[in-house]
Order: structure tokens, then sequence, then C-alpha cells
């Protein structure tokens, strides 16, 4: 399994790392991809961040899971995307597993992908009516879709996608790593 997490300008330090994190842990090849035309985006709270690769020489097909982090700003800049948002509308329709956790499940919403699905998002968000039932918990997972609410959720973002590509097996040595005790 290959994942890509994309990073915009403005998007949310935790819930990027810690999901990167997360997922090295467990074995599972994750790249972190600038937006940008260079390596280094800042986050949210202006923590300069270097990717790995940039969006431009990227191929979308290498990828099995595709990750968006949150913030606001992030989500926007994400959502302003037109490459990004293609592939990610793609990805999906290939049933491939789609994660977006806090404010960056809108862009989403916004392809269309959450019509129909359960989803939680950063409170507020919902409210751009998606077509999908938001739930507001801190994580939501229907087929290849996978959502998180909020920066506190992001252990449990990550654990249900490590859940849902790798074992529990993994996922309880993961657990043991960080003193997960949820």
């Amino acid at each position: 399994m290959k994942c890509a997490i994309f990073l915009a300008t403005g998007f949310e330090e935790c819930e990027a790392l810690i999901t990167v994190d997360l997922l090295r842990r467990a074995g599972i090849t994750i790249d972190m991809i600038s937006i940008l035309d260079e390596l280094e985006v800042e986050s949210s709270h202006q923590i300069l961040i270097q990717a790995n690769k940039k969006l431009k020489d990227i191929q979308f097909a290498d990828y099995d899971v595709m990750i968006l982090p949150g913030g606001t700003l992030g989500a926007e800049n994400l959502g302003k995307c037109e490459i990004l948002k293609n592939n990610l509308l793609k990805h999906y329709q290939y049933g491939k597993l789609t994660c977006a956790i806090c404010a960056a499940p809108s862009v989403l919403g916004k392809l269309g992908i959450l019509e129909g699905k359960t989803y939680t998002c950063f409170p507020g968000f919902e409210s751009q009516v998606f077509g999908g039932t938001y739930t507001g918990n801190l994580v939501e997972h229907q087929g290849n879709l996978i959502t998180g609410k909020a920066m506190f959720a992001t252990v449990e973002f990550a654990r249900e996608i490590i859940r849902e590509i790798a074992s529990e097996e993994v996922l309880k040595k993961v657990d043991t790593s960080i003193q997960y005790q949820g």
C-alpha cells in the first residue's frame, strides 16, 4: 500500500504529521506531497514543513490511499487545486481509499463524494450541505471513505486508515508503541 497526504499552505500540521507518523510506525509508505511549486509548505500555525514530493512530479495512479489534512486555509487551498480535485474524484470513483479530516471533507463534499454517505468534519463545515449525513463523531468510515472530525480526532483517524489497509495485528503494535488505551 502506498499513501499520499497533500499539503497546502495553511494545512493543520498535527492532522498531517500525526497521520504520517502513525502510518509510518505501521510500516506503511506515505509520501507528503506539496501542492506548491516548492517542497516547503507553511502550516496553519506558521510552521514550515518540508514535503517529500511536489504534486507536479507524482503519478496519482501510484497511490492506493489519498489523504487530506484540514486547517481552514489549507482545505480552501486544496479545494482550489484543479489537478488534485480531478484526481481525487477519479481515485474515489475507482474504489480507492479516500480520507479527509477537519475542514478537508468539504473538498470531498464539493466534489459530490459525500453525497449519500455518512461523514464527519469540523463543526460548521457540514452546513455547506453535501447531501450526506453528518454525525459529529470523531471518525466515520463508509466504504472507501474515511473522514475525521478535527485535530483531536487525528489519532483515531490514522488508526482507522491503518485498520483498513494493514491489519488488527499491525494496529495493535502501533497502539503499543504510542501507549494507546482508547
